[in-house]
């Protein structure tokens, strides 16, 4: 794909592969059971049982921040692919069939041994924060050999997730898909994801972004922690220097996207309540990149990511409910 032929695809997805378990909690049982609020804590397989088992009536639905992201982008009409590592188990059958009924390309071959598919339990609470506890399971034996260059040049965007920067082979995928986007020409886009990723990974994460990234999602806590700074200002100062495209996400603050010496404060999008915020920054990211890869102006991205996420938040779980290509059409006024 370096002859300048047009992209089969608008984003490949490059993330963990997990199953979510979703159920409303109280903040008594977060306290009881010691957890993080409003975190994501990775767990071993142990401790995800004995949380499975504290938690109330849930849902479970395919997940992951990466196909989330992507779910998203196949609501809003765009072609999509998408490389996680499943086992091949009951719960990573569920989650190959969920993706590919949305239309999303995913080939990877599970694992035939190893740990079980991945799950993240998510305890939402009444004021619609989301504590995530992930079982990363068999996502962590996504390596180089799971990338497809080819697949990688056929995508006018490589969006990598990262919560899967921890295991040392998935860094090497990453770092092979950055490779073998920018040899076709096409750009690579990186999801932060959670503050404690970049905690534990702050200076390979930085490097990734200065050598690797065109475009970079965060939202304000992780913009700060990734620069060590103690304001959203100074963090965006700095990341100027970095990256090509930034889309920084504030809650109910709304956004700021910038590029170069061009910076656009947007408020978020109206909502009549806030269920659960899991797969806010996902859906966000959604609506940005698909904004980004058919042209849009870096305004309308970011009206398109706020749309998007003001969906998903306005309902248990983390993908969305209605065709975000009819609703962003509504919104916009255009076609999406």
């Amino acid at each position: 794909m370096t002859d300048g032929a047009a992209p089969e695809y608008a984003v490949l997805g490059i993330g963990n592969a997990i199953v979510d378990i979703l159920s409303h909690a109280g903040d008594d049982l977060l306290t009881d059971l010691g957890l993080v609020k409003g975190a994501m804590t990775l767990v071993d397989s142990a401790m995800s049982d004995r949380l499975y088992d504290r938690m109330g009536p849930g849902i479970e639905i395919s997940g992951g921040s990466a196909a989330n992201t992507i779910a998203g982008l196949a609501s809003l009409g765009a072609a999509t692919a998408f490389v996680g590592k499943v086992r091949d188990d009951e719960l990573g059958k569920v989650f190959g069939h969920d993706i590919r009924s949305l239309g999303v390309r995913f080939d990877t071959r599970p694992a035939v041994d190893g740990a079980p598919t991945a799950r993240c339990l998510i305890f939402v609470t009444p004021d619609a924060q989301r504590t995530m506890q992930t079982f990363l399971g068999a996502c962590v034996d996504l390596a180089p050999d799971d990338i497809d260059p080819d697949l990688v040049g056929a995508a006018a965007v490589t969006y990598l997730e990262g919560y899967l920067w921890d295991p040392p082979k998935a860094k090497e995928a990453f770092v092979k898909a950055a490779l073998s986007a920018h040899r076709a020409g096409r750009q690579v886009a990186l999801s932060l994801s959670d503050p404690f990723c970049v905690d534990r990974h702050r200076e390979s994460f930085m490097d990734l972004v200065r050598h690797h990234v065109d475009i970079l999602l965060a939202n304000e806590k992780e913009i700060m922690s990734l620069f060590r700074v103690d304001t959203f200002d100074a963090a965006m100062h700095l990341l100027s220097e970095h990256v090509s495209v930034a889309a920084l996400t504030r809650g109910a603050k709304g956004s700021v996207v910038l590029s170069g010496n061009e910076i656009h404060i947007l408020d978020a999008e109206p909502v009549d309540r806030v269920i659960d915020s899991t797969g806010a920054g996902d859906a966000y990211a959604a609506g940005f990149l698909h904004g980004l890869v058919r042209g849009d102006d870096l305004v309308t991205c970011a009206r398109l990511g706020g749309i998007c996420a003001a969906e998903v938040i306005s309902h248990f779980g983390a993908r969305p409910e209605v065709p975000l290509d009819g609703l962003a059409a509504a919104k916009l006024g255009n076609p999406a």
